[in-house]
């Protein structure tokens, strides 16, 4: 069974993974989601989810390029530290010469961002990360890093096609390479067809994974909140 980029074919649900509340006293009632395991929400958008996490959380927001990842973390950003890596490649384009091509030093912005989520993580604010999710070191070294850091990582995903990815590029003028883009694409390909089959490995070091697809991402009906106990 795989379950490849861009679908909204859900895994097997034969039990729901996470915990429900609803939140009375709302013209729209949204339900509390407590992420725990592989908790696939593509294909539930009758009513706004509100994804709750502990106060010491990193949440890394995962998909490919131009999936709207950076739409939803600036809808998130009131509950949570941003690392965005397009916010350490802007301070060093500005101090490089214009004819310095980005790739001559990507290594170093590269460097200088894992050093960034070091630093966030060694403090006890919940987190938000911006990756693509797509590169199995990446994923390693985050896991690691939150461990060593004692906080839980937990991941959510956008689970857009391509073509639609590839229109949000277009529309907000940040087109990556076609090769980098296909990278990406089979990367989190793997990802998702593995969790689809196996589910979500303890090994990965990550507590949760959520699946969020274009239609909660489009109405703005996935939140996020911080705070609440294990457990509760």
């Amino acid at each position: 069974m795989s379950t490849p980029i861009g679908t909204e074919h859900s895994t097997e649900r034969s039990q729901d993974p996470w915990t429900v509340v609803n939140q009375p006293g709302t013209p729209s009632p949204s339900r509390r989601v407590v992420p725990q395991g592989l908790v696939d929400l593509r294909g539930r958008a009758s009513r706004d989810i509100k994804l709750s996490y502990p106060s010491n959380a990193a949440v890394v927001v995962a998909g490919l390029p131009g999936s709207g990842k950076s739409t939803l973390l600036r809808a998130w950003s009131p509950a949570a530290t941003v690392v965005d890596p397009r916010a350490t490649r802007t301070a060093y384009e500005a101090r490089m010469p214009d004819w310095l091509p980005y790739g001559v030093y990507r290594p170093w912005a590269r460097l200088s961002h894992m050093h960034w989520i070091r630093s966030e993580m060694r403090l006890s604010r919940p987190l938000l990360i911006h990756d693509c999710g797509s590169r199995p070191w990446m994923r390693r070294w985050l896991a690691h890093t939150a461990h060593r850091s004692r906080r839980p990582l937990h991941m959510v995903v956008l689970d857009v096609g391509p073509h639609e990815a590839l229109s949000g590029q277009h529309a907000r003028r940040r087109l990556a390479s076609r090769r980098v883009f296909g990278v990406h694409q089979r990367g989190l390909s793997k990802l998702l067809a593995c969790i689809a089959h196996d589910g979500l490995p303890t090994t990965t070091g990550i507590s949760s994974m959520v699946l969020l697809d274009r239609s909660l991402r489009d109405r703005g009906a996935a939140s996020v909140q911080f705070g609440h106990r294990p457990g509760c």
